[in-house]
């Protein structure tokens, strides 16, 4: 599973203009399954993300989690994360999970952050949906459970 997270002061999603998901400050969370992803994946992607010290202490250094910080998630899928862009202009997303795995992956990602004691909003899987947010710092990290043996 691929996560692009974004340390926030704020962060809405709307579908139709209306706002189903909000944070802030806290964690604003892209999230793509990939073929071959399962449950446990989520579950060490969610605990990655509640660990990650991100947020500054008491010095001003990137010591403390979103745990730490008392802070929240938007959660959003994201399957533009398995874009492959190694040949021509247009990305492939063939590496994507599909569709049904995909949304019970994304869900499960969102209830395994919740059982770590976040609290956490989400996106609808599949919408078109429109996001705004103030990423605090700028931080964004990127996290792939590919990437970890």
């Amino acid at each position: 599973m691929r996560a692009l997270i974004q340390r926030v002061t704020e962060a809405t999603v709307t579908v139709d203009g209306d706002i189903i998901g909000q944070t802030g400050p806290g964690l604003m969370v892209l999230i793509c399954a990939m073929q071959g992803d399962d449950e446990a994946a989520a579950e060490k992607l969610a605990a990655r993300t509640a660990k990650l010290r991100i947020f500054r202490d008491d010095q001003g250094r990137m010591n403390r989690s979103v745990l730490d910080a008392g802070g929240s998630a938007l959660v959003i899928s994201q399957f533009t994360l398995a874009a492959d862009t190694r040949t021509g202009n247009r990305p492939g997303f063939s590496s994507a999970a599909h569709p049904e795995d995909g949304e019970r992956l994304y869900h499960h990602f969102a209830d395994s952050l919740r059982s770590h004691g976040i609290a956490v909003e989400e996106g609808r899987f599949g919408a078109d949906m429109k996001v705004r947010l103030t990423n605090d710092g700028p931080v964004t990290i990127w996290l792939d459970t590919a990437d970890r043996a």
